[in-house]
C-alpha cells in the first residue's frame, strides 16, 4: 500500500517524507533507496521519484556515484569528529554574531516550542525521531540564516546534510535527553537576548562538542559490539 502524502508540489512532498524518513533511521546508513522502490511506495511516477531523491542527493542526505543506487551515507569516526568541529566553528562565529545584534529569529523560537510540546507529548508516548530532529534542526538553520553574514550561511548550508544525518542519529538512538536539548536551546536563545557574546558563542560550542561526544561515544561501542558477542 503506497505511503500518503500531503503536500502542495508532489515531488517535493515526495523528498520530504524521504527526508524524515532518513533523519528517523528508518532508511539506516548503507542502505539503498531507488527509484523503482520510491515510486511504488508513495505511488508516484519513476520522473517523481527521481526528482526527490535528486534533491537529496544535491543536499547530502543521499550519495549516489556514477549510475549507481542512491544510498544513505555511512558516516565514519573520522567524518564525525571533522563534521562537528567545522559545524562547531561555523555556529559559535554565528552565535557571537546574533548576540552581538541582539538578533532573536522568530523560526528559532517556533522550533523551540515545538521542541517543548514534543517533551510534553512524550510523558504519554516516545516522540518520533524524524519532527524531532527537524525541528532540531530548523533551530539551528534559523540562528545561522538570520545572523549578518551571507558568507557564514552559505558555509553552513553546505555542512547541513551531514549535520542533519547526524543529527537524526542523535535523537532517533536518544544520546541526548530531549529536556537536556531544549534546556541547551534555550540556554542560547537567552544569550543572544541578553546580548551577551562571550555566553553564546560558548554555550553554542558546548551544545554542539557535547552532542558530537555522545555520538562518538554510540559509534565507538556499535563498533566494538560484534567483537564482544
Amino acid at each position: 500500500m503506497s505511503e500518503i502524502v500531503s503536500v502542495t508540489t508532489l515531488p517535493y512532498a515526495v523528498y520530504e517524507a524521504l527526508r524524515e524518513s532518513i533523519l528517523a533511521q528508518k532508511e539506516p546508513p548503507g542502505a539503498s533507496v531507488t527509484e523503482k522502490a520510491v515510486a511504488e511506495r508513495f505511488g508516484v511516477a519513476r520522473p517523481t521519484a527521481k526528482a526527490a531523491l535528486e534533491r537529496l542527493v544535491a543536499e547530502g542526505l543521499l550519495r549516489r556515484s556514477s549510475h549507481k543506487t542512491a544510498r544513505v551515507p555511512e558516516l565514519d569516526r573520522d567524518d564525525i569528529v571533522d563534521l562537528y568541529a567545522n559545524r562547531a566553528i561555523v555556529e559559535e562565529a554565528a552565535l557571537r554574531l546574533l548576540a552581538a545584534h541582539r538578533t532573536v529569529p522568530s523560526a528559532a523560537v517556533d522550533a523551540q516550542q515545538t521542541m517543548a510540546q514534543a517533551a510534553v507529548s512524550a510523558e504519554q508516548s516516545a516522540p518520533d525521531a524524524g519532527p524531532l530532529a527537524r525541528a532540531d534542526i530548523a533551530f539551528h538553520r534559523a540562528l545561522v540564516e538570520a545572523q549578518p553574514s551571507p558568507r557564514l550561511a552559505r558555509l553552513h548550508a553546505l555542512l547541513m546534510g551531514e549535520i542533519e544525518l547526524c543529527t537524526g542519529q542523535v535523537l532517533a538512538h536518544q544520546l541526548l535527553a530531549l529536556d537536556d536539548v531544549i534546556v541547551q536551546h534555550q540556554g542560547i536563545l537567552d544569550a543572544v537576548t541578553d546580548g551577551d557574546v562571550e555566553a553564546a558563542g560558548r554555550l553554542t560550542r558546548a551544545h554542539i562538542e557535547g552532542a558530537r561526544d555522545r555520538l562518538l561515544a554510540y559509534f565507538d561501542s556499535s563498533q566494538r559490539a560484534p567483537l564482544d558477542a
